[in-house]
């Protein structure tokens, strides 16, 4: 249930393009962290377009998706916006992003890697790459699931930073082996 009296935290999804797996992410925190969390996407090196084959996997899984656009994480940096929004976390889904020297963020956030397969370089034909792009999802959704559900106000910092490191290290549950 979401507290009135609290306004949402504010997660920020980081990976180089901000074309995929970060707007994908934004998008499942938003729907599942209904109103105790706000999701934000950006790239280091945005690609400036949002690809077309998470549009559709979103659009097929009734997540509204007008508003995802491609941008820079300039736009959440302290020192570049001073209408960033104040960020309690920001978690890097792309290895690039995680190696790369990020900017200060406004409002000391917690940070971890929560790195997932680029499904956007993947070859072969239209059902594997629909394939990724699902696991991708999968994952991700997974991650931003277990997230949602810790009782935050109960970690100390530390005991936070370790579980959030360790949903990174988690894998979804294989649905075949059901």
């Amino acid at each position: 249930m979401t507290d009135p009296q609290r306004p949402p935290l504010n997660v920020l999804f980081l990976c180089t393009h901000n074309s995929a797996r970060s707007v994908i992410a934004e998008s499942i925190m938003n729907r599942v962290g209904a109103g105790r969390f706000k999701a934000y996407s950006a790239g280091s090196m945005p690609s400036g377009v949002v690809d077309p084959r998470a549009i559709n996997l979103l659009q097929h899984l009734n997540y509204k998706t007008d508003h995802l656009r491609s941008k820079g994480w300039d736009e959440f940096a302290a020192l570049n916006n001073p209408d960033a929004p104040e960020l309690d976390f920001v978690f890097t889904v792309c290895d690039n992003a995680a190696g790369e020297v990020c900017p200060i963020w406004p409002g000391q956030p917690m940070s971890a890697h929560w790195g997932i397969p680029n499904p956007g370089s993947t070859e072969g034909s239209d059902a594997e790459v629909a394939l990724a792009f699902a696991e991708a999802y999968r994952q991700l959704n997974a991650r931003i699931t277990l997230f949602c559900a810790l009782p935050l106000a109960s970690f100390d910092r530390l005991s936070l930073q370790k579980r959030l490191d360790d949903i990174g290290k988690s894998r979804a549950p294989d649905e075949s082996a059901a």
